[in-house]
């Protein structure tokens, strides 16, 4: 294995890393700034009223996206089984 495969698995892995982190990230910025937006029009400043929807939301949305977790990991490691077998 040269230098250039070994770049080339390190970058499908770093942008495996984004695919598999992005849906639950945006996820959390849409629920931090649909409760700030909240607490500004409201005016409440309790600090701790964001983390219990946060949460919550974040639990449900990677029990939607953990299929697809799953398949993006199952793929990444077939390619890379594959690029074992072939040296």
């Amino acid at each position: 294995m040269n230098g250039a495969e070994v770049l080339d698995v390190g970058r499908d892995a770093i942008w495996l890393t984004i695919q598999l982190c992005l849906p639950v990230l945006i996820v959390g910025l849409v629920v931090g700034v649909v409760i700030g937006l909240f607490q500004a029009l409201t005016q409440i400043q309790e600090q701790t009223l964001i983390y219990a929807p946060k949460i919550i939301a974040i639990f449900v949305s990677l029990l939607l996206f953990l299929p697809l977790m799953g398949a993006l990991l199952g793929g990444f490691m077939r390619q890379i089984a594959a690029r074992i077998a072939g040296m």
